[in-house]
């Protein structure tokens, strides 16, 4: 169980969003876990990323990515 979210994470999770293109600035990463862990679009169209307290946050990071692209993929009519 991962209760706060640390350096080593953050660090983490922008070795997987910087090669897509999103900067640091457009990212909010809570220090506070959540279960479930979710990827949002909040408001000012900034991207919150809620680290997964409950599970493996090894197993979660490798999901990253694709939670990421799947919230932001344009709409197709």
């Amino acid at each position: 169980m991962l209760k706060a979210v640390t350096l080593k994470e953050i660090e983490r999770i922008f070795a997987v969003i910087e090669p897509m293109g999103i900067s640091r600035e457009a990212v909010v990463i809570p220090l506070r876990t959540g279960h479930p862990g979710r990827v949002s679009i909040l408001k000012d169209g900034k991207l919150e990323i809620v680290v997964e307290r409950d599970g493996d946050f090894e197993d979660w990071i490798t999901q990253l990515e694709a939670r990421i692209r799947e919230l932001t993929k344009p709409e197709t009519d």
